[in-house]
C-alpha cells in the first residue's frame, strides 16, 4: 500500500542564530528523495544576510562573514527561491520533511516578511521527525538532536553534519526509519499526519512547559507556540 513517505520533499536552513525572530538564512536546501531515500531533485542556495555571521554559527555550519559575501547571493532573491521550491512540493501534495519544523519554517516565515515576499501560508502538509518520534517512543531516553535520532534510527548523516543537504537528506530518511518502524501508528494519509502533529507538539510543549514550571520552579514559562510555524508575535 502506497504511503505519505514513499516521495518526500527534504528542508534545511543553516542560519546566523536560534532565535526564529532574528537569524538570517545563510545556506538552504529544498529537495526530494523516492521511497528508497535516493535524492531525486535538490536545489542549494547560499546567501548573503547582510549582517556580521556570529563566530559560533560559522562554527556551526562553515559560513563566515567573509565566506558569504564572496559566495552568497542576494538574500531576497535567495529567500524568495526558497519559497518557491517549497510552494511548487507542497502544490503537487509532496510532503516536505523539516526535523523540528517550526524552527526552519518560522525563520523562513519572518524572512519572507522581513523581504517583502509573500510567505508560505499554512505549509502542509509537513513531517517533523522530531514530533514523530517523541510521540510514538515517548519514554526513550537521552537525547533526541537529528545526528542522536539518525544513529538510532541507522540512518547516516553523512560527511557534511550541520550542512542542510545532508541535514535535509538525513531527515527525510528518518521520516521513512520511523514510517516502516511504527506502520501501526503511522499509516496514515499525509494530511492526516499533519493533523495529527500539530496536536502532538502541543501536548509534548504542554508537558514541558509542566515540567519547566513543577521541576525548575519557572512559573511562568509558556509553550513557545504553534507548529510547523509558531505565530508572528505582535508588534
Amino acid at each position: 500500500m502506497s504511503g505519505w513517505h514513499e516521495e518526500l520533499g527534504v528542508f534545511d536552513l543553516e542560519t546566523t542564530g536560534v532565535n526564529t525572530e532574528t537569524a538570517r538564512i545563510v545556506t538552504a536546501h529544498v529537495g526530494v528523495i523516492n521511497e528508497s531515500g535516493i535524492v531525486t531533485s535538490r536545489q542549494d542556495w547560499v546567501l548573503d544576510p547582510m549582517i556580521e555571521i556570529p563566530d559560533a554559527a560559522a562554527a556551526v555550519h562553515g559560513y563566515t562573514t567573509e565566506r558569504v559575501r564572496l559566495e552568497g547571493m542576494d538574500a531576497a532573491t535567495g529567500v524568495a527561491e526558497i519559497v518557491a521550491a517549497l510552494r511548487v512540493l507542497f502544490e503537487r501534495g509532496v510532503p516536505v520533511v523539516a526535523y523540528n519544523a517550526p524552527y526552519d519554517f518560522t525563520v523562513l516565515n519572518r524572512e519572507a516578511h522581513r523581504h517583502g515576499i509573500v510567505p508560505l501560508e499554512d505549509p502542509a502538509p509537513v513531517v517533523d521527525p522530531l514530533v514523530i518520534d517523541k510521540a510514538v517512543d515517548r519514554y526513550r531516553k537521552g537525547k533526541r538532536t537529528l545526528e542522536v535520532t539518525a544513529r538510532f534510527y541507522g540512518v547516516e548523516l553523512g560527511d557534511d553534519a550541520h550542512d542542510a543537504g545532508s541535514d535535509a537528506i538525513a531527515a527525510g530518511r528518518v521520516a521513512q526509519a520511523l514510517a516502516a518502524k511504527f506502520a501501526a501508528d503511522l499509516g496514515m494519509t499525509a494530511a492526516e499526519l499533519h493533523e495529527r502533529q500539530v496536536a502532538w507538539f502541543r501536548e509534548q510543549e504542554e508537558s514541558y512547559a509542566e515540567f519547566r514550571r513543577t521541576k525548575l520552579g519557572d512559573v511562568n514559562f509558556t509553550p513557545r507556540g504553534a507548529w510547523p510555524v509558531r505565530v508572528l508575535p505582535e508588534l
